[in-house]
């Protein structure tokens, strides 16, 4: 996640931002906010029936068309793999899976 909060006249359209997902440097998803099922407005509509959002606050959407299982073979994260996603204007969060100590 970015390290600010964005004003709304920064994010030129919420309704068409460009999506993205690499792992290990391999690019495995690209979308758009135009490609979701509700729009950016629905979302924080829907969601401010049950709560009350402040500034800072996160919505996770959740992931773009094509998971790990759409692949052929399918394929999942593993530990020590990398992951960078992104979002048109707002910037890039970074992570490296560890595997779960048992």
């Amino acid at each position: 996640m970015s390290s600010r909060i964005f004003n709304k006249r920064e994010i030129k359209n919420p309704s068409n931002l460009d999506l993205w997902l690499d792992v290990n440097g391999e690019r495995l998803q690209h979308s758009s906010t135009s490609d979701f099922i509700f729009n950016v407005q629905e979302v924080v509509s829907y969601i401010s029936q049950f709560m009350t959002l402040l500034p800072g606050d996160v919505i996770s959407t959740g992931t773009p068309f094509v998971v790990g299982l759409g692949f052929d073979p399918s394929r999942y994260l593993s530990p020590d793999d990398t992951m960078e996603l992104g979002i048109e204007g707002l910037g890039s969060s970074k992570q490296t899976c560890v595997a779960c100590k048992k």
